[in-house]
């Protein structure tokens, strides 16, 4: 088996790396053949950018060069937009190889990706009907809207018919994006794993010191609902990431006076300290996360969680451990009841460790995966 994995790095890089980053280095412990194809929207104008996209990619070539120079049987792709499309796939097919797509999220009909808005889900745009992310001006620009609503649609077919299995981390994924419009029996569920040394050999939770929160500062993300929860239960919150809302969230933070930390971007080792001094962690989404490596990576840790009740969330927590989206008063309510009793926290660390564990092992993930692959090349 030899796997050519294709990836276009985002201009602000989250859990889609990370996912890519763990994919090779199961690869690679399992004796699997593979090389990695990437590029980077950072190295790329926003015309430049928008010219792929209209064309349907750029870097095909590179693609059929790579797979057969490899002689890869699969090809297995993450996000292809802009500069590969859905002529990077054709070419990968072209060459004899399998193509797996991993759908990270809804991208594939969605100009922003996360499908959210105004608070909440919006699930307008599906199939090839694109034109309500135009008419909403869901990329802050017109010209950009106008660019990915006649891209997606347009070169949708071809994605999906170049495209012999799509993988998804979540059951909630894999409905969600059947019901958009991707073929419901070319979707298979391969949840994320984490190295084994990911996982506590105990949980700390109970001598943590703080409330967490890691994720891009973005609306979708439901910041700002952690940050009025940090006022309202008076529990220090520490905010890891960077993004587009970061000046907003930090003028909220001041204005209601949150005992709120921004420490910015973190790296691997850093994040994983982060983690090992945290009392709880806070993933208040206002939109369906596909999977959540923040949640995941916290279980792993032996940190309680405090989630939304959307997306995959439930699902990779069990539903008593999420709340209603968009109500910090619920968030705080549930962190003063983990931050009053250490115990609490403690067995609840305990019994993520173990969740996890079941659910996210390598082992399982690379059983998942190679099965996968077998069936796609059949």
């Amino acid at each position: 088996m030899r796997v050519l994995v294709v990836h276009n790095r985002y201009r602000l890089e989250g859990g889609e790396e990370r996912s890519v980053e763990l994919q090779l280095d199961a690869l690679a412990r399992a004796g699997v053949g593979h090389a990695l194809l990437e590029r980077s929207s950072a190295q790329v104008s926003r015309m430049g950018a928008a010219r792929a996209l209209l064309g349907g990619g750029s870097d095909e070539a590179d693609v059929r060069a790579a797979a057969q120079s490899l002689n890869a049987d699969v090809v297995h792709a993450h996000n292809t937009l802009p500069l590969f499309g859905p002529r990077a796939l054709e070419a990968a097919r072209a060459t004899g190889a399998a193509v797996v797509l991993q759908l990270h999220n809804l991208r594939l009909f969605c100009a922003i990706g996360v499908a959210a808005r105004d608070g909440g889900p919006c699930f307008r745009c599906h199939h090839r009907n694109t034109l309500p992310g135009l008419v909403l001006n869901c990329r802050g620009s017109l010209p950009e809207a106008a660019v990915y609503a006649t891209a997606l649609a347009r070169h949708q077919p071809a994605t999906i018919e170049s495209v012999d299995r799509f993988v998804t981390p979540s059951r909630y994924a894999a409905g969600q994006a059947a019901l958009l419009g991707v073929p419901a029996e070319r979707i298979e569920v391969v949840p994320h794993y984490l190295p084994a040394g990911a996982f506590a050999g105990e949980s700390r939770a109970a001598e943590g010191g703080h409330a967490l929160v890691a994720a891009r500062l973005s609306p979708e993300k439901g910041i700002d609902t952690a940050i009025q929860a940090a006022a309202l239960a008076d529990i220090p919150l520490r905010v890891a990431g960077e993004g587009p809302a970061s000046a907003e969230l930090m003028e909220l933070a001041n204005l209601i006076g949150a005992p709120v930390d921004f420490v910015g971007r973190l790296d691997r080792a850093a994040m994983e300290r982060e983690l090992r001094e945290a009392a709880m962690l806070l993933m208040p989404s206002r939109y369906h996360e596909f999977a959540g490596y923040s949640a995941l990576e916290a279980m792993a840790a032996g940190v309680p969680v405090i989630a939304s009740r959307l997306g995959a969330l439930p699902e990779l927590l069990g539903e008593e451990r999420c709340l209603p989206p968009n109500d910090p008063h619920a968030v705080a309510a549930r962190m003063r009841q983990l931050w009053s009793e250490p115990e609490r926290r403690r067995g609840e660390g305990e019994a993520l460790i173990a969740l996890a564990r079941e659910g996210h092992s390598e082992e399982r993930y690379m059983e998942l995966l190679l099965g996968v692959y077998s069936r796609a090349r059949q």
